[in-house]
């Protein structure tokens, strides 16, 4: 993540404090977070007394800017002759891989074991150039204490030619020679899947293989592991098979919609053995592949406008023939709406939310239904045709709500504006992000911003202050643009929080060039009004003399 973060003109150079997948920012004003600590837990406490729901909140990121150290960026370069010291051994592990939505999570649980002579505190996971593009929403826990909070991972770069890049992971503490630690590391893995057959016809099921290890790719010795993996349902007709241990003959062992790996006896560092599972995923394969969030702040209005702009993608199988949509209609009679085509979005929205707009590339569609009520508020889209594989579907939706719903005034005197960082739709086969910008529009003239999110910090790219300029606008509106890669829905509602200063001058500013607009305007039709413009004739010029 870019450290270049500041107000223009002043020292948006300097770092700025990491805290695990919290991040902390001051991007326009007068000094730089980086001058002083103390500022940025001063401006925080101030959050902290708008109202009970952000003092937890706030308190957590308070404790954990304290003892966190200083982090430049998510990437780091080492030499090119870089590898991890072999400190650590892996004494225990379990691999789980889900492949129930259209994107892959991983969870990996391993008890790490320090066995140099020396605490050490960096941990490194291994992947290929080609699955660290695709990686995203990293989060490392302490699987038995809670309170230790997020640590910090982040990708490493030491050679951009290699085929192998690292995700280090520092740990909160160092860990003593001989003492082990338990942790929970998650992450996801966007477009990971390949159609099998590439192409069907639109009423056959379909199916997708995924390619991965049965042994967890570390770079540490594994004393003892196994990997499980989770299926959508329980078809799943081809899976590759190894020679079992023990008194198990062979691997894997099929438990309802679960396979399971092992348990394998000690493995070396690097040991890769290939596996690929095709199964049934007769859903839509969902990916967006750019999401536009605008979120446009008005004090005068007393609004909150959301817009999305979505660039949507299936990525499952192609049609093997024409769309047909006679078939397509006996299929939703006959086969109750089983089908691999996406054909509805649901989006679950604040209550409150008013106003909402669902357009295309073509203009307003109106095959949606919104229902909005004191429980929940819910809008339910769908496209003007059913999208099969290969096929896109470009679109934008919108609503209002009341500011009070997300922004707070602190006592003194700023502002502070609780929104979701990510929305968009909730559907059961799940929906992944591959690049994300969040635009917060704040009022013109609003200055001191700075920002905390509670998405995983390796995903966050940049995060920069802009200016947008819109009608009745004069110097343009303080924008805070926060750009992210690699989400996916289950990061949906996590927390977007944004304090700002708003000087009254600022807020007058607009009104008064109305109203001096205004005046100027009858003040100058009233002087045009005045200017003769009549030609005397020649007999009244000569009654004047």
């Amino acid at each position: 993540m870019s450290d270049s973060l500041g107000s223009p003109g002043s020292c948006g150079s300097q770092p700025a404090k990491r805290t695990g997948v919290f991040q902390q920012r001051k991007l326009f004003g007068d000094s730089c977070l980086a001058e002083g600590h103390g500022d940025a837990q001063e401006g925080l406490l101030r959050v902290q007394q708008t109202s009970a729901v952000f003092s937890a909140f706030l308190s957590l990121l308070s404790l954990a800017s304290a003892a966190s150290s200083d982090k430049g960026t998510s990437k780091s370069t080492l030499p090119s002759t870089f590898k991890p010291p072999q400190v650590f051994k892996n004494a225990n592990l379990v691999h789980v891989v889900s492949v129930e939505k259209n994107y892959v999570k991983e969870n990996i649980n391993v008890v790490v074991e320090n066995i140099d002579k020396k605490p050490q505190n960096e941990y490194y996971l291994p992947f290929t150039a080609d699955q660290i593009s695709r990686l995203g929403g990293v989060e490392v826990k302490d699987r038995k204490d809670t309170s230790a909070g997020p640590f910090v991972a982040e990708k490493v770069e030491f050679d951009p030619k290699s085929d192998t890049q690292y995700l280090r992971i520092r740990l909160p503490k160092p860990l003593a020679p001989g003492a082990q630690q338990t942790l929970g590391i998650s992450y996801y893995i966007l477009k990971a899947y390949s159609p099998l057959p590439a192409a069907i016809k639109q009423e056959e099921a379909q199916f997708l293989t995924y390619t991965f290890s049965a042994y967890v790719p570390s770079v540490y010795t594994t004393s003892k592991q196994k990997t499980e993996v989770k299926f959508p349902s329980a078809n799943i007709p081809d899976y590759t098979k190894l020679p079992g241990s023990g008194d198990i003959k062979e691997f894997p062992q099929k438990q309802g919609t679960k396979l399971t790996y092992g348990p394998f006896d000690e493995k070396p560092a690097g040991a890769y053995e290939p596996i690929r599972v095709r199964f049934e995923f007769n859903r839509p394969v969902t990916h967006v592949a750019r999401l536009e969030r605008d979120i446009e702040v008005s004090h005068w209005g007393g609004n909150v406008a959301f817009e999305e702009r979505y660039a949507l993608y299936h990525r499952g199988a192609n049609l093997s023939s024409l769309f047909n949509r006679v078939k397509w209609q006996q299929s939703q009679y006959y086969q109750q709406g089983n089908t691999h085509a996406l054909k509805e979005l649901k989006f679950p929205l604040r209550v409150g939310s008013v106003d909402p707009y669902y357009t295309d590339v073509i203009g307003n569609v109106s095959t949606s239904r919104f229902r909005s009520n004191k429980r929940e508020a819910s809008l339910e889209i769908k496209p003007r045709y059913p999208v099969f594989g290969g096929w896109k579907y470009p679109f934008t939706i919108g609503w209002n709500s009341d500011a009070k719903n997300f922004l707070r005034k602190t006592a003194a005197g700023g502002f502070v504006l609780n929104v979701p960082f990510l929305e968009g739709p909730k559907q059961n086969e799940g929906v992944e992000y591959e690049q994300v910008e969040v635009r917060v529009i704040l009022p013109e003239g609003a200055e001191n911003v700075k920002y905390v999110t509670s998405i995983p910090t390796q995903s966050i790219t940049s995060a920069d202050v802009e200016i947008h300029k819109t009608f009745l606008d004069t110097i343009g509106r303080t924008a805070l643009v926060i750009k992210a890669r690699n989400l996916v829905d289950d990061f949906r509602d996590r927390e977007l929080v944004v304090s700002y200063d708003y000087p009254l001058s600022a807020s007058l500013r607009k009104p008064f060039i109305v109203f001096s607009s205004a005046i100027a305007f009858f003040v100058a039709v009233w002087l045009v009004g005045n200017i003769e413009l009549k030609f005397a004739s020649s007999g009244h010029v000569a009654a004047k003399k």
